[in-house]
């Protein structure tokens, strides 16, 4: 397993991450015992970052996370997020959220919280309120780091130049399909010390040749999708599945990526996934050719 230092903290983190979305049943059912084995190999697989939110599966997620982490908080840096979706992004309601999610997990500090889900029409209240909230919260040593998280890197340049936040994390934009994270944000995130954390590297399942149950209503994603999968057939490995490990090669071996999330229930995709996580790149000509494809092209999601 591979570290780097988080952001402008002193915090370690295992390049490779789990994500908890799985972990509160949002893809299909989970117990308990599952969630506690599921944390137990990541810890023995040398992963100690754990990515969740109280959305997931309605605070689940965090529950069954903080009753896997007992007696162990230490070796886990724990992420969530605030607040969940429909609930405005004031000052008081992203203390109530964090207080909430503190109280789920069982804990009295999350290593980093993140504004979820930001987008055009929450982008002034989250630097005018979300983000002194847990400034405030990270001086009452709740939180250890702060960041914001959007599918659109674009929204995410006015916080990483604030110098305000930690970290930033975006989902389907760092990928074999879609690189555009590339264009503007990486550099913005190197040049301030803002580490990146890289979500759906495998594009919400379609690098998986399993693309995830909303992706079929939407033809036009899913024909320029394939028609980019053609593309960089020269990639595939000739097991099953075999854009996975290109997939995650991709993001696991870049420096700008610090995090990159794995959402599985699955120990072996688990341990598989930790087996990229050497170093070990895409071979220098398939990335150039990769590189050269779609370079500045956004899939329209």
């Amino acid at each position: 397993m591979e570290y780097t230092t988080f952001g402008k903290s002193s915090i370690r983190v295992s390049k490779l991450g789990l994500g908890g979305a799985p972990l509160g049943g949002d893809f299909g059912p989970v117990t308990d015992k599952q969630v506690i084995e599921l944390i137990d190999r990541a810890l023995e697989l040398g992963i100690n970052f754990i990515d969740t939110a109280p959305l997931y599966g309605r605070g689940e997620s965090e529950r069954r996370i903080g009753k896997a982490m007992q007696g162990r908080r230490e070796n886990v840096v724990l992420a969530t997020k605030a607040v969940t979706r429909g609930v405005p992004y004031s000052y008081d309601n992203v203390i109530r959220s964090v207080e909430d999610s503190l109280r789920r997990i069982g804990t009295d500090y999350v290593d980093l919280i993140q504004m979820h889900e930001l987008d055009p029409s929450n982008m002034e209240i989250g630097m005018t309120e979300t983000i002194p909230a847990f400034l405030k919260l990270k001086e009452q040593g709740k939180v250890r780091a702060i960041g914001v998280n959007a599918h659109n890197p674009s929204l995410l340049l006015p916080f990483i130049q604030s110098g305000a936040i930690d970290s930033v994390q975006t989902f389907s934009r760092y990928m074999l399909i879609d690189y555009t994270a590339m264009d503007e944000l990486l550099p913005a995130a190197r040049k301030h010390g803002v580490s990146v954390i890289n979500g759906s590297v495998l594009g919400m399942g379609l690098l998986a040749d399993a693309p995830a149950p909303f992706m079929l209503h939407r033809a036009q994603l899913l024909e320029a999708a394939e028609h980019r999968i053609r593309e960089i057939a020269f990639l595939r490995k000739t097991e099953h599945k075999g854009l996975i490990e290109p997939a995650m090669r991709f993001s696991l071996a870049s420096p700008d990526i610090a995090v990159t999330l794995t959402g599985t229930t699955s120990l072996r995709s688990l341990a598989l996934n930790a087996g990229y996580c050497d170093g070990v790149n895409l071979p220098p000509g398939d990335l150039e050719r990769l590189l050269g494809l779609f370079p500045g092209q956004p899939l329209a999601w």
